[in-house]
């Protein structure tokens, strides 16, 4: 693009910001780069391509076989590209990921997306890459850092909240309290069943042996002491000269 002074960049700006969001939208895609080689304008080392994507070799890879996968319609950033058509750039993203591994032989991919100058993005068109990985790379390394509990909790229910809304979710309150003793009783059942479990497991044969024949003798006596009771209450019966059917039906509890 050619290089504009001063006032050729104002006289720019103020056209920019009377264009309307089609015109806007027109506008980058004339200077878009990616356009062009969508266009056929700029040549490109294409791997893949359809009515509603294209994928090609990068010319600046982070490694070898590093694969940009672009919308054909204009898109900036994330937000503006349909779900549908969203949807149809990772599926083409899992389809080469998939040839990638096997014909490069690396031992991973990864998928990412620069959403932003913050994030990286430099080009005006958004693109997924897939970068084949290898161990020991050291390709998108990324320092690990702890964030304060109580951070972590805002951010969640700022991001919980915000998320819920798009997708037309109802958050259900729940009370603190009861919440916690549910989780009480969760935690007490399975500390029980845990306890139960080792107790299982440390029985030796000899353990189990020894409790089968009590547990064998309990039964025994407790049918004897039925059949005791129920021969005392025929005995008595008998005795009666007067024999109730209640009485006679009490002999088969």
């Amino acid at each position: 693009m050619q290089q504009l002074n001063d006032e050729q960049r104002k006289e720019l700006e103020e056209k920019i910001k009377k264009m309307t969001p089609e015109e806007l939208k027109e506008f980058q895609k004339q200077q878009c780069v990616f356009c062009q080689i969508i266009s056929n304008k700029i040549p490109s080392k294409k791997v893949y391509e359809d009515d509603k994507a294209l994928a090609i070799l990068d010319i600046n890879p982070a490694t070898k076989g590093h694969i940009l996968i672009l919308p054909k319609e204009h898109y900036s950033i994330m937000p503006q590209i349909p779900d549908k058509e969203m949807g149809h750039l990772f599926s083409v993203a899992k389809k080469i990921s998939q040839t990638v591994l096997k014909v490069l032989k690396v031992s991973g991919t990864n998928l990412f997306i620069a959403n932003g100058l913050a994030a990286g993005q430099r080009a005006q068109h958004f693109m997924l890459h897939v970068i084949p990985r290898k161990e020991g790379d050291k390709i998108l390394e990324i320092e690990d850092r702890m964030i304060e509990k109580d951070i972590r909790q805002k951010v969640r229910s700022l991001v919980e909240d915000q998320f819920n809304k798009l997708m037309g979710i109802k958050k259900t309150i729940v009370n603190v309290k009861e919440e916690n003793l549910e989780t009480e009783k969760w935690q007490s059942k399975e500390k029980e069943q845990k306890q139960a479990k080792t107790i299982e497991e440390n029985q030796t044969p000899e353990i189990i042996a020894k409790e089968t024949i009590v547990q064998k003798k309990k039964s025994t006596e407790k049918v004897k002491s039925k059949e005791d009771k129920k021969a005392s209450e025929k005995k008595v019966i008998k005795e009666k000269k007067d024999v109730s059917l209640d009485d006679i039906a009490d002999l088969f509890k």
